[in-house]
C-alpha cells in the first residue's frame, strides 16, 4: 500500500489548534482570491479520483500490454482510490503528467470517465488535448456558435484567445485567467514533505505547570515517610538486639 502523503501532511495540520488553522484559512483565502479562485470547488480535477474498469483491473494484474511502468503505477494507483492530486505527489509528478496517463487510460478503456464535465475538460485541457476554447466548450461554458464566433474574430485581431471569448462576454475575465494558471502549474512538480510540518505541542500554562509540582512534591514526600518508617523499624529491631 503506497502513502497517502497529503494525507499523513493534513492529518497534522488538523490537529493544530483552532486559532492557528483559523489563521490559515484566511490567508489562504486571501492568496486564492488575489489570484482569481474566488470559489472553492469540490467537485474539482484534482479531488477527482479514478476508477478502474474490470479491463483496466485485468492490465494491472495480468500487464499484458506491457505499457511503460507509469501506467502501471496510475492504475496501482487508481485501485487505492488515490485523487488526481494524491498520484502526483506520490509519484513525484506534475499534474499535466497525470492528466496525459489520465487521458491515455481513458482511451485504453482502463477508467471510467468522469460524470462531471467540468473534470472532463479540465483534464483534457491539462493534457493538451483541448486549447481553451475547446474547454470551455466541452465544460459547458460557450456554445459551438459562440466558439465560432471567437474563432472568426481571431483571424483579424493578435489577441489571445481566452481574451478574445472574454471580450466578446462569453466568459468571464476571472475563468479565462482561472484556466491558464492552473494549465501552466499543472507542469511543475510539488514534493511535498509530510516530515517537516511543525509538530503541534501542547505547552501547559504556569498553573498547570504548579499543580505538577505539587503532585510530584506530594509523592515524593508519601516516599520519605514510607522510608522514615522503614528506618524506625530497622531501629526498633536493632535495640531489641542489644537488650
Amino acid at each position: 500500500m503506497r502513502k497517502n502523503v497529503l494525507n499523513i501532511f493534513l492529518d497534522k495540520l488538523y490537529g493544530f489548534p483552532l486559532w492557528v488553522k483559523q489563521v490559515i484559512f484566511v490567508k489562504l483565502k486571501r492568496d486564492l482570491e488575489k489570484h482569481n479562485f474566488n470559489t472553492i470547488c469540490e467537485n474539482s480535477f484534482s479531488m477527482y479520483c479514478p476508477t478502474l474498469t474490470f479491463d483496466g483491473q485485468n492490465e494491472l494484474t495480468d500487464k499484458k500490454g506491457g505499457f511503460d511502468n507509469n501506467i502501471y503505477n496510475f492504475l496501482k494507483c487508481c485501485e487505492e482510490n488515490f485523487s488526481m492530486l494524491d498520484i502526483a505527489l506520490t509519484n513525484f509528478w506534475s499534474m499535466e503528467e497525470v492528466a496525459k496517463y489520465f487521458e491515455f487510460c481513458a482511451d485504453q478503456k482502463f477508467i471510467t470517465m468522469p460524470d462531471s464535465k467540468e473534470i472532463s475538460a479540465m483534464c483534457g485541457f491539462i493534457a493538451g488535448k483541448y486549447r481553451i476554447g475547446e474547454y470551455f466548450l466541452h465544460k459547458g461554458s460557450v456554445t459551438q456558435a459562440q466558439l465560432d464566433k471567437a474563432i472568426e474574430t481571431a483571424g483579424n485581431s493578435d489577441k489571445k484567445f481566452a481574451q478574445i471569448l472574454a471580450d466578446l462576454g462569453f466568459i468571464s475575465y476571472n475563468d479565462a485567467i482561472s484556466a491558464l494558471m492552473l494549465k501552466q502549474e499543472a507542469q511543475t512538480r510539488f514534493v511535498l514533505d509530510y516530515n517537516i510540518t511543525p509538530k503541534c505541542e501542547r505547552q501547559l500554562s504556569d498553573s498547570q505547570k504548579k499543580d505538577n509540582e505539587i503532585e510530584e512534591l506530594k509523592k515524593e514526600n508519601i516516599r520519605l515517610k514510607k522510608k522514615l518508617a522503614q528506618l524506625l523499624e530497622l531501629t526498633k529491631n536493632d535495640s531489641r538486639d542489644f537488650d
